[in-house]
């Protein structure tokens, strides 16, 4: 949650929509600046000329500099008549609680694809695990099979189906790795690392996870205030109601209250001796502007009723969610049950033909498709158990 950077942009966000909620509120205030400033006037005058008694050529003109120094302060302040400031203020602050909520719903994904990739690297580790054993398995069926056909029991058939048996189970191999390393890799960059050294601990082979057997999912309005998206939908509803207000507001007149005090001198020192200012009211209403106020009321309407829209979605979404992931929960809990006993009817199967094959009771085809079975009913299990624990974190996630 720290170093994930999807979170740290949602953190950035929340931060930008806090300091909107800052501006917003500085409306109310009135704006104050000052001005001042000071130099030196160059003044130049042409007077003509005249002739010395040398026959030289003077100038009559004159010349001077002169300073000039002034200081002022202007201050603004429109007043709220038709709720204008008011309703922008409420806009920003159900940004803000929106923002805080996108953050939450980023935070619960990043977790939720963690979990699911933790899950997943765990599944390819029992996966490997059970192809290697079955490759063993295969290995002494093949040798099983060559040491058959040296001694003229069999056809070379057997030894040709047991070694593409084989060949099939060793091409599996580094398709699972690929599966493992791509998990690995996806952890580490969803905690804010480069894949690689990140995750070196986490390529111990360990259990899948289990999942806890009582959950309490609660009623549906439980979902609707816990779900950090839904949440986030009303507020962006709230915040797009309030600057309907906005808009309207501006089809009013606004009221606003100007002052202004400076001082002007040639002299620093005399720059204090007399100050001007002067206090004004001036109000402002647009009288023709083609209906573009109007139609900005119209068009904000427009924004609302999506708004209102994708409120209403999200609440559909929250309830086909949590009954989608208790419906995956319930079925992978029925599967993984049926698997079990799949599973001890394929070993002992495998074990019967194997024993047969060795005895020279069957022909490999059987031991072959026993093998295959027993393959698949040993990850069947595994896969269950992966689905049952996605499952729940799926509704835990929906929740």
């Amino acid at each position: 949650v720290t170093a994930n950077l999807d979170i740290v942009q949602a953190q950035a966000r929340l931060r930008q929509a806090r300091e909107s909620l800052v501006q917003a509120n500085a409306s109310f205030l009135p704006q104050l600046s000052g001005s001042a400033s000071g130099g030196k006037n160059y003044r130049s005058q042409a007077g003509g000329t005249r002739t010395d008694s040398s026959g030289n050529v003077i100038s009559l003109g004159s010349s001077n500099w002169s300073s000039s120094y002034s200081a002022g302060a202007n201050a603004s302040w429109q007043i709220d008549l038709f709720g204008e400031l008011s309703r922008s203020a409420q806009a920003a602050r159900a940004d803000l609680a929106a923002s805080g909520y996108d953050l939450a719903t980023v935070r619960m994904t990043i977790i939720s694809e963690l979990v699911t990739n933790y899950v997943q690297a765990r599944l390819a580790q029992e996966q490997l695990r059970i192809a290697r054993d079955s490759r063993q398995v295969q290995q002494d069926n093949y040798d099983i099979a060559r040491w058959r056909l040296q001694a003229g029991l069999v056809s070379s058939l057997d030894e040709q189906q047991a070694r593409a048996q084989l060949a099939q189970t060793s091409a599996s191999i580094p398709q699972i790795e690929a599966s493992l390393r791509g998990s690995l890799n996806r952890i580490a960059v969803l905690t804010g690392q480069a894949p690689g050294a990140a995750t070196r601990a986490l390529e111990t082979p360990a259990p899948i996870p289990t999942a806890a057997i009582d959950i309490a999912t609660g009623i549906p309005a439980d979902t609707l205030r816990q779900r950090p998206d839904v949440r986030s939908a009303e507020r962006t509803l709230a915040a797009a109601t309030a600057r309907i207000g906005v808009a309207q507001a501006r089809l009013y007149p606004s009221l606003g209250i100007n002052g202004n005090i400076g001082t002007t001198s040639n002299a620093f020192k005399d720059l204090f001796s007399l100050i001007t200012g002067g206090v004004f009211a001036n109000v402002a209403q647009t009288i023709f502007d083609g209906g573009r106020l109007a139609s900005q009321v119209r068009a904000q309407k427009a924004v609302t009723d999506g708004a209102f829209a994708a409120y209403k979605q999200s609440v559909l979404g929250a309830l086909e969610d949590v009954e989608n992931a208790m419906a995956a929960l319930s079925s992978a809990r029925l599967r993984k049950a049926e698997f079990a006993t799949a599973y001890d009817a394929s070993n002992n199967a495998a074990i019967l033909a194997r024993s047969q094959y060795q005895a020279g009771l069957t022909d490999f085809q059987t031991l072959s498709n026993s093998e295959s079975t027993l393959l698949n009913a040993r990850n069947s299990p595994a896969g269950a158990q992966s689905d049952e624990i996605l499952a729940l974190a799926q509704l835990y996630n929906a929740l």
